[in-house]
């Protein structure tokens, strides 16, 4: 028997479809900034290069003038999209529920791709220049090696942290008004598991160990994804990085749509679908930690 799909069922299907981006979905949006934007890319931020004050040696001397070197960062969009069939009516009710499977898979989906844009910005290409045509590769004296501290390669450890902090505060990151963040997996949560100096009171004035997760030690945020890559020697490539050191551009921010496909004997269809992009705003203030697993 046909049915018809109501207003309210799109509507309300959209809102918990944001709300559980917002809360389950992507696990790395908060850490970075976000913007709003249109059209074919979009200037993520205008850079302002160090400038140096001339010292005063005469009176009634010429003015000098400094020239300000300026640059600029683009972000890119991306669309992803995800779509399902339904076919039992009952089942159709269901996705007006925030916990219905339907709202879940399409939040948890496009969270996830939001999630690899900005890992694959970590490390890889960025656009720079007056109009975005200029690559920019990830600066290497921003990482840490595998070896760091120790003569073979090993995994996260606290000498790596450490690194990482000072290589941030060499390039003049405000660690204490920026936000500090590492990503890992659970082979490197779990390599910290095995440092003293990370899970003991005796080298912290409170507990860093919340049920059995490390969630920040050392001025750093932890956030854990299975999603992170390896280099070509198959070492995991974990970022460390500034809040303000990555951007993601929200061109087209989620939207869905449920209608009927006469084409899939009228069964219910439930799309979802965004646009977005991540680029790095600046070399100095992210740094890649090569862990052996």
């Amino acid at each position: 028997m046909s049915f018809e799909i109501t207003t309210h069922f799109v509507q309300q299907y959209t809102t918990n479809v944001q709300l559980l981006l917002q809360q389950k979905g992507s696990k790395l949006r908060n850490a970075v900034t976000v913007g709003s934007y249109t059209g074919k890319a979009a200037k993520a931020v205008e850079q302002v290069g160090p400038v140096t004050a001339q010292k005063r040696t005469t009176r009634h001397g010429d003015t000098p003038l400094i020239s300000t070197p300026a640059d600029a960062r683009w972000v890119f969009p991306n669309d992803y999209e995800w779509a399902d069939l339904i076919d039992d009516q009952d089942k159709l009710r269901m996705i007006i529920d925030p916990a219905s499977s339907y709202a879940q898979n399409g939040a948890f989906a496009l969270g996830r791709a939001m999630d690899d844009e900005i890992i694959e910005a970590f490390f890889g290409v960025s656009k720079t220049g007056e109009n975005g045509s200029t690559n920019t590769v990830f600066d290497s004296n921003n990482q840490v090696t595998v070896s760091t501290g120790s003569t073979g390669a090993t995994g996260l450890n606290i000498s790596k942290l450490r690194e990482a902090k000072r290589i941030l505060m060499a390039n003049e990151v405000d660690i204490d008004n920026d936000m500090l963040f590492v990503i890992l997996t659970a082979e490197q949560h779990d390599d910290l598991l095995n440092e003293a100096q990370a899970i003991s009171l005796d080298y912290n004035t409170r507990p860093v160990l919340v049920d059995g997760k490390i969630t920040a030690f050392m001025g750093f945020n932890f956030i854990h994804t299975e999603r992170l890559g390896v280099d070509s020697s198959d070492y995991r490539r974990v970022p460390a990085f500034a809040k303000s050191g990555m951007h993601m551009g929200m061109f087209n921010d989620i939207s869905t749509m449920v209608s009927q496909r006469d084409d899939k004997s009228y069964a219910t269809q439930v799309y979802c679908k965004g646009t977005f992009g991540a680029t790095r705003t600046e070399e100095g203030k992210v740094v890649e930690i090569l862990c052996s697993e």
